[in-house]
């Protein structure tokens, strides 16, 4: 057993993913780890898909929202109707496009906990209706993570509500890792991870793991072309804003890495793949169509980057086929239901 302390910025581990497990183990879900016969015939190598789409709340975000929410309130009841002990905060706030909002709406209901999420203006609807049924109260802002995190932060302070960020803290990571932490229990032998990035939180857990465990494996980041924050930061050596994003990636549509999750990334990722709404698009459908898993656009981006390098060929296809098993790990599955309908009329 390992201890439960929470971890700090510079102190975070394997451990503390561990432990973030174990914590989160009753509500949390084991997700499949699907092998695809059709992309592990075109690659050459077998090509695992880690499906967070099923997850409880559709998406990843619950493993992080959970492990935070939990921490808040290690030593004490977690009963939804013990409401007025001692040191027990007065509630919750966070800042969200959608799913992290839904995430840690849920969360706050297990423990009972009030909960206000901070949601853009161009909010999806099934997003925000989500967060709505697990009782939180919903605030629309601006169209930037900066802008609603800014809000949040305010609100957090009149209110006397703790913050939840949305990726970049401790607790927030070390949750993210645990959906590695699964897929090398599985799959021991992997030697790349594809995996979606917005601020960074899933990918810095992600790396995290997988270095830690198998130090010889790589990790990908999959960033849309038209939210390239991290790329961009990546190559300057420093965290660049780059202000709004119009991808359909809404789940990846940060304005700019976590002071956090950026130093992970640059630890720990190999390299950071950008895809086109396109090829998003195209993804997403695959997914639908042929392995018949309903993933929205920002947990498709995994599965863009891998098709992005396919088409080129060059030493990133060479390289991977080289070192074995591919896992891209869907990220969510809160698809706006009329966004799916329109893509499969302009597939026809």
């Amino acid at each position: 057993m390992t201890s439960n302390a929470p971890a700090t910025a510079g102190t975070l581990t394997i451990d503390d993913v561990r432990t973030a497990a174990e914590r989160i183990a009753a509500e949390v879900r084991r997700t499949p780890l699907i092998l695809s016969d059709a992309w592990s015939e075109r690659i050459g190598v077998e090509v695992f898909f880690k499906c967070e789409n099923l997850q409880r709340t559709g998406s990843f975000k619950l493993r992080g929202a959970m492990n935070k929410v939990r921490t808040l309130l290690d030593g004490q009841s977690v009963s939804a109707d013990d409401v007025s002990l001692p040191g027990r905060p007065a509630g919750v706030i966070t800042a969200s496009s959608g799913n992290h909002g839904q995430a840690v709406a849920y969360a706050a209901e297990r423990v009972g906990l009030p909960c206000v999420v901070v949601v853009p203006e161009t909010v999806l609807a099934v997003k925000e209706n989500a967060i709505r049924q697990y009782g939180a109260e919903v605030i629309r802002c601006g169209t930037t993570s900066r802008q609603r995190i800014e809000l949040a932060e305010q609100l957090s302070t009149e209110r006397g509500l703790v913050f939840v960020p949305p990726y970049d803290d401790p607790a927030i990571i070390a949750g993210q890792g645990t959906a590695a932490l699964e897929v090398l229990s599985d799959r021991l032998d992997i030697g790349t991870v594809i995996v979606p990035i917005g601020g960074g939180g899933l990918t810095s857990g992600t790396a995290l793991t997988v270095k830690s465990l198998q130090p010889k494996a790589v990790v990908w980041a999959a960033e849309p072309e038209l939210a390239d924050d991290t790329w961009q930061s990546v190559q300057a050596g420093k965290i660049v804003e780059i202000g709004e994003s119009k991808t359909i990636a809404d789940g990846l549509r940060s304005s700019h890495p976590g002071v956090i999750t950026f130093p992970l990334v640059q630890k720990y990722v190999d390299d950071v793949v950008l895809v086109g709404d396109g090829a998003i698009e195209e993804a997403l459908l695959h997914l639908f169509l042929q392995q018949k898993l309903v993933v929205e656009p920002s947990g498709s981006a995994s599965l863009a980057a891998l098709m992005t390098v396919a088409d080129h060929g060059g030493d990133r296809l060479s390289s991977l086929q080289s070192r074995g098993p591919v896992v891209c790990i869907l990220s969510g599955g809160n698809v706006d239901p009329q966004y799916l309908a329109n893509a499969l009329g302009r597939s026809r």
